[in-house]
Order: structure tokens, then sequence, then C-alpha cells
């Protein structure tokens, strides 16, 4: 509270007399109240009644410290009155021109992230909300953005750290002032590097001009015995590449949740899976008749997965044992559909959810199942987009797989796996003729999912996309 005191002694005594003795009485000048300047120049403050205070821990006289006790030890023997001018200089910080970028809320299930990347460097010129940093959570990326447009003045945290929602990252100077750091490219920073170390070449030619040459006779070479060759490695033996030809890369937050889910299911559940091939031919016919007039009404393509989806909602609601759950000793039957489509990304495996299906036709499927891909991709999709879920669908056919058993999406109870279309030879009214197939797989928990409503679901699947007129008449 105090700053600076400077004192007048009344009675004529030396400054250092006061030193070594308790005060008396401290008499303000003049009872007025605080003033306070703006442009911080030093302050007159007179406070009232300051002799009754009982703990002042220091009083800082002009270069020299005494120490006050409380003013029940003051000595009466103290005759001399002392007039105390008392000036403080405010904490007048000049801060208003930084602000600081903090992590974002990420979710009520994520209580922490690893900062994984800056997109910028300091001295970089930012825009309101403009990314600077992500963070990737065990879920989904988050973008840590700016608050306020300027320049990065300096980073807080370090790449690979882990960060929780409210920590600070970066400092942004409105003005820019204050910001002298630059970044040099990578390459450059190794070629610096590399010229502030000499080459080792270069050292042995400097330790061979400062060595004195020496005189040397000739010696006579011996003639080399031939040493045995060594043993040869028999052909059972490994042999390891060397260490220098592999690279260790840490696993992402996101990679480390999905191999833990997948896990744990496979530690979980009783996992079983059935199999069954479905003639694409009138599905396929019926997309390439009416895609013009499907796009020119909807604004978006007709694909395959809308089919499929519809097909899983029949399906489900003729077995809904399918699209329940166990939940310690008792079964939860869910009256709703949400169908969780797997997405796989360049940074993992994430599986956004397309609520309440059964109450959706084909353009909307379509359109929902559009927009969750982009967002996927991009990395902007959120966790309420990917938390619940009822069913999953799987589509490893873009990618080229023939043939799979995928695993369950916990705490789902199935999941049905789609492959890629192969024209192959099929009997059709006992001719031989060639058909555009597909295998499709339904993993399910045996705990709860006996084998007859398994395949009872994958033959609703096959019906329903080998004629989809079912979904009309509802047969």
């Amino acid at each position: 509270m105090l700053g600076v005191i400077r004192r007048r002694v009344a009675c004529g005594g030396s400054s250092s007399s006061i030193l070594g003795k308790s005060l008396h009485t401290i008499r303000p000048a003049v009872s007025t109240p605080r003033i306070c300047s703006a442009s911080g120049e030093d302050i007159l403050v007179h406070p009232r009644g300051i002799g009754h205070v009982q703990n002042f821990c220091h009083l800082i006289l002009p270069g020299r410290l005494m120490s006050l006790r409380s003013t029940r030890e003051v000595v009466a023997s103290c005759q001399q009155d002392v007039s105390m001018q008392i000036r403080s200089r405010p904490f007048c910080s000049n801060n208003g021109d930084l602000v600081e970028a903090v992590v974002p809320f990420m979710g009520e299930s994520i209580t922490d992230g690893t900062l994984a990347q800056f997109l910028k460097n300091p001295g970089d010129r930012v825009e309101v909300d403009e990314p600077i940093a992500q963070v990737e959570t065990d879920k989904v990326t988050i973008d840590v953005s700016s608050p306020e447009a300027g320049v990065i003045q300096k980073f807080i945290a370090k790449e690979g750290e882990t960060v929780e929602p409210g920590t600070k990252i970066a400092v942004i100077s409105k003005s820019g002032e204050g910001v002298t750091v630059t970044h040099a490219a990578p390459s450059e920073k190794r070629s610096e590097k590399a010229a502030s170390q000499p080459t080792p070449l270069a050292e042995e030619k400097k330790d061979e001009k400062q060595k004195p040459k020496v005189e040397t006779t000739p010696v006579i070479e011996k003639p080399k015995e031939t040493s045995p060759s060594p043993p040869k490695r028999s052909a059972t033996e490994p042999q390891l590449p060397p260490k220098e030809r592999e690279r260790r890369v840490p696993m992402t937050r996101l990679r480390k949740r999905v191999a833990t889910r997948l896990k744990d299911s496979q530690n979980t559940f009783a996992l079983l899976t059935t199999f069954n091939e479905v003639d694409m031919t009138n599905l396929m016919k019926l997309r390439s008749e009416y895609k013009d007039a499907f796009v020119e009404k909807h604004g978006v393509k007709l694909g395959l997965m809308s089919g499929f989806v519809k097909a899983a909602v029949s399906g489900l609601q003729n077995q809904p044992i399918i699209n329940a759950v166990i939940d310690g000793d008792d079964i939860i039957y869910r009256d709703y559909i949400d169908i969780s489509i797997a997405v796989g990304t360049s940074k993992g495996l994430v599986v956004p959810v397309i609520r309440n299906a059964d109450k959706m036709n084909f353009a909307e499927i379509e359109k929902e199942i559009n927009t969750l891909a982009k967002k996927a991709n991009d990395g902007s999709i959120s966790i309420d987009e990917m938390a619940g879920g009822s069913f999953t669908i799987s589509n490893g056919g873009v990618y080229g797989s023939l043939l799979s058993t995928p695993i369950i999406n916990p705490p789902q109870s199935a999941i049905l796996g789609m492959h890629s279309i192969v024209s192959r030879p099929m009997v059709v009214g006992g001719n031989i003729v060639p058909r555009p197939m597909m295998y499709i797989a339904l993993t399910y928990d045996h705990r709860l999912i006996d084998g007859r409503e398994a395949v009872f679901f994958l033959r609703r699947i096959k019906d329903v996309v080998e004629d989809p007129r079912r979904l009309l008449l509802d047969i």
C-alpha cells in the first residue's frame, strides 16, 4: 500500500535518529482524500488516522528499511513529532494493448487435449477469430482462435503439451508493438546450425595445420597375414534392419482413443460376424434413372449410402434387439434410430451420427451424410455431432475392400459392413449372367443378439436393397 515515504523530522533530529526505535505517533500533514494522477506522476496521499493501524510489516524510507511493530509496543519516551509526506506511484501497466489466446471449451466429456501445432508464428498478423493453433483431443481437433486482430507477440505454451480449457497459449498485441521475434524456416535453421558447427573434415584439416611436421623414416610394411573370414550367419538367423531406417512418431490422441475403444470392444463383447451378398442391380438402376432429376430437385446427388441407411432402418424396426444395448443386468431398448456413419480421415476414424434416421427420406439422408463427411474431413466436426448413435454402418468398399469383419463401436451392439461392388457370374432364372454383387457383414454382440436375429436382420438388408419398392409398400 505504501510506496515511497519521505520524512520530515519536526524537532530537528537527524534522519537516522528514528532507526531502532518505535514510532510514538505518525501525524498526517493534511487530512485530504487520495488524489490519483492518470499521467503516472507521483501521487500525494494523506491518509487519515494512520496511527491506529496495528500491523505494518515494513516501512520503506529513502535508502533505509525500518520494521514497525504493533502500536502496543510504542515507546512513550519518544519526544519527536514526525510529520510525513507520503508519496506513492500507482502500478500503471499499459497492458490494454495485449490480449491472450486461450484454449476454448472442448466438450462435456473432454477435460484436456494436446497442443498439436501452431498455425502461425510470432510476428504474424492475425484477424479476429482466425485460427492460430490446433488442439487435438480424443475425438476431434479443435481450433484456438485469436480473440482480437493484431500481431502475435509470443507463444506461452509449446507444441506437444497437454492443455486444458482456459489455458493461455499466446499473447497478441493489438497494435503490433514489442514484437521483434521472427521465425526462420526450418530449412534455414538447419543450414544456420550446420554453418555454425564445423564439419569433421574441416576440424581434421585445422588440426593438421596446427601440428608441426615431423620427418619420419619409411617403414617397411610386413606382409599382412590373412585373417580367417567371419563366420557366415545361418539362413534361419533373422537379420534386423538398422535403426537408422526406422522412424518413431508418437501416436495422436485420436489414434490412441480409437485403439483403446476397439480393444475394449474386443475384450468386452462376444463378437460374432455373419455374412450375406447383395445384388446391386436394381438399386444402381434406380440411381442411374433418377440421378439428374434428384439433383435438380434436391441439390444433392443420389448415392448408395442412403439406400443402405433406409434398409438398416427397416431392419432395426423388424429386429429391435439389434438396436438395444446391455447395461449391467438390464437391456435398454431404444425407441429411436440414430445411425452412425464411420468416416475415415487423414487424422483417424470418426463416426458422425444421423439423428432420427427413421424419420428422414432419401434426400435428407444424403444431405446429412454430405454435411457430416465434409466436416469430418475438414476437422470442424463437433463432439455433439458424434455423440450417441444406436447402430453403425461402415463402408469399406470405397477403399476397395472385398470382405471384412467390422468391430462394434461401443456401447452399441452391432455394426454393418459394406464392401466393394464386383461383377460376378450369378445364376438368374436358370441362366448364368454377370451381376454387380456386394458382400455385406454384420458383427454383433452374441451376449445380447442370437444368430437368428442377426441373420434375419441381414436378410432384410438384402431384400430391401435388391428391391427398393419394398420400402414404398412396407413389405
